[in-house]
C-alpha cells in the first residue's frame, strides 16, 4: 500500500514481503537523498538483512525481512508491520517479556489491531510507567554535604578544622536524604522521552510527556546509553523488581532505534525504529518451553564447542574457528535431549531458505547419537504439519541418512489460547503437552 501525504510517500508492508509485489514492477516517482549518511545507512540496512532498498533508473524495489517498525528516508516513510496483528500479539508480547496485564479497554479510541509493533511497545511502556508512579517511585538514600544551622547527620570535623573553627552560625554536616533522584527513575524519565520522540501518535506523545512532567524536578535528566542501561539492569534486585518490565521495554526501544555501521564508526540513530521479530519469537518460545517442560533444562544460545577447529599446522593467521550457537538446547540431567532453533517465518506458506538448512545441518550432525535439529516456526495457517529433511550420505549405495532437519510449526493461535487458559491443573497439562510436542514432536 502506498500513500502520498504532503509530498511524502508512505509505504506499508508486512514482514517478508516485497513492494511492488509483482516482479518487474517498480515504485516510481520516489528517490532517496544522495548524501553520504543516507547512502551508508541504506547499505548497512541491507548488509545487516534488516531492509533492502534497490534503486533503479526509473524507481526502486523495497524488500522486508523479519524486522518491523517505521523508518524515514528523505521523503520516503516505510512502515513494516507484523502479520500477527491485534490482541494475540499484545498478549504474546506481554508473556514473552514478563509485562503486566494492562487493560486495553481504556484505549477504546484507538484501533488496537492497526497498531504497529512500535505502538504496542510504547503503549506498554506508558502503562508500566503509570503503574510505577501510582505505587510510588523508588527512593534511595543520597549522600549530601552542607553547612546547616540545625545540624543533622554527622558533623564534618575535618572540614570544620580546615575552615578555622566555628566562624558562622552553621556547621558542616554530612548526612543522607531519601530522594527519588535515583538511577532507575532517571532511566525511566529518559525512556519516556525516547518513546515520545519515536511515536507518531499525537495522543500518545502527550500522554508520555505528561508522565515526564509529573516527575517534576525530583528526577534529574540523564543521557540514555548502553552503559547507563547496563548499570540500571545491574541495580535491579528483589526490592526493585517492579522496574524490570519497564527497563526491558526501554532496552528494546533503545537497542532498535540505533544502527552500528561497519568498522569503528560509532552507533548512529536511525530515522525511525526497526525491531527483529525473531528476537520476540525466540523470547516467547524460551519462556514457554522453560516453564512447561518439567524434568528438562533449557539453555539459550548454547555454544557447540569443538564443532569446527583449524588445523594448528595450517592456520597461519592464527584465527579462531567459529562456534555455532543454536537458540535452544534442551538437557535432561547431563544428557543432551534436543537442539531447537526459532525462525520467525511461516515455512508452511513459504519455502525453506537454503542457508537455514545448512545451519541446522551443522547442528544435527554435531550430535553423537540422536542426530536431529529442529526449526520451530510460527504459522497462522490451519493444517500445518511437521516436515523432515534427511541429510544423506552421497557416496552410500543405499543413500543412508546421516541426520535429520525437522521443520515443526508453532500454531500461534493455539499457543495464545493456552496462555489464556488459566492456572488450573488441566490448563497446565495442556500447556505441557504442547511444549513436549514442540520440543520432541509426536501427538
Amino acid at each position: 500500500m502506498v500513500r502520498n501525504v504532503s509530498k511524502s510517500t508512505r509505504v506499508f508492508l508486512r514482514e517478508w514481503s516485497r513492494h511492488p509485489a509483482r516482479v518487474g514492477e517498480l515504485l516510481e516517482g520516489v528517490t532517496l537523498p544522495e548524501d553520504a549518511r543516507t547512502q551508508a545507512l541504506v547499505q548497512a540496512l541491507a548488509q545487516q538483512n534488516k531492509l533492502r532498498i534497490t534503486e533503479y533508473r526509473r524507481g526502486m524495489v523495497i524488500e522486508t525481512t523479519s524486522w518491523v517498525g517505521r523508518i524515514m528516508l528523505g521523503s520516503l516513510e516505510i512502515t513494516v508491520q507484523p502479520k500477527l496483528k491485534g490482541l494475540p500479539l499484545v498478549r504474546l508480547l506481554r508473556y514473552a517479556y514478563g509485562l503486566r496485564h494492562l487493560d486495553l479497554s481504556a484505549d477504546a479510541e484507538f484501533e488496537v489491531s492497526a497498531w504497529s509493533f512500535l505502538d504496542l511497545l510504547i503503549h506498554e511502556l506508558a502503562g508500566e510507567a503509570e503503574g510505577l508512579i501510582a505505587r510510588g517511585l523508588r527512593r534511595e538514600y543520597v549522600r549530601r554535604e552542607a553547612d546547616l544551622s540545625a545540624p543533622r547527620g554527622r558533623i564534618d570535623v575535618g572540614r570544620l578544622a580546615r575552615s578555622g573553627g566555628v566562624v558562622t552560625a552553621a556547621l558542616p554536616c554530612t548526612f543522607y536524604e531519601r530522594r527519588e533522584d535515583a538511577l532507575l527513575n532517571q532511566v525511566l524519565r529518559a525512556g519516556l522521552l525516547l518513546a515520545a520522540g519515536l511515536t507518531a501518535d499525537v495522543g500518545m506523545r502527550v500522554r508520555l510527556r505528561r508522565l515526564v512532567s509529573g516527575l517534576g524536578d525530583a528526577v534529574s535528566p540523564i543521557r540514555l546509553g548502553g552503559q547507563v542501561l547496563v548499570r540500571a539492569e545491574r541495580a535491579l534486585s528483589r526490592m526493585t523488581a517492579a522496574y524490570e518490565p519497564t527497563l526491558t521495554l526501554i532496552r528494546l526501544l533503545w537497542d532498535n532505534q540505533g544502527l552500528t555501521l561497519e568498522g569503528d564508526a560509532p552507533r548512529v540513530e536511525l530515522p525511525g525504529f526497526l525491531f527483529d521479530m525473531n528476537t520476540f519469537f525466540q523470547a516467547l518460545l524460551s519462556r514457554f518451553l522453560s516453564e512447561n517442560l518439567p524434568g528438562y533444562r533449557l539453555e539459550d544460545e548454547h555454544r557447540l564447542r569443538d564443532v569446527f577447529a583449524y588445523d594448528p599446522t595450517f592456520n597461519p593467521r592464527r584465527q579462531r574457528a567459529p562456534t555455532p550457537r543454536p537458540d535452544f538446547v534442551l538437557w535432561r540431567g547431563h544428557e543432551l535431549a534436543a537442539i531447537l532453533d526459532a525462525k520467525y517465518r511461516d515455512l508452511w506458506a513459504t519455502s525453506l531458505p537454503a542457508e537455514w538448512l545448512y545451519q541446522l545441518s551443522v547442528y544435527a550432525t554435531s550430535q553423537p547419537t540422536a542426530r536431529m535439529a529442529t526449526i520451530l516456526y510460527p504459522t497462522v495457517g490451519r493444517g500445518a504439519q511437521e516436515a523432515r529433511v534427511d541429510i544423506r550420505d552421497p557416496v552410500s549405495i543405499y543413500g543412508q541418512g546421516r541426520a535429520q532437519v525437522i521443520l515443526r510449526p508453532v500454531d500461534v493461535a493455539e499457543l495464545d489460547l493456552l496462555l489464556c487458559a488459566g492456572v488450573g491443573t488441566s490448563a497446565a497439562r495442556r500447556r505441557q503437552a504442547l511444549a513436549f510436542r514442540l520440543a520432541f514432536g509426536g501427538g
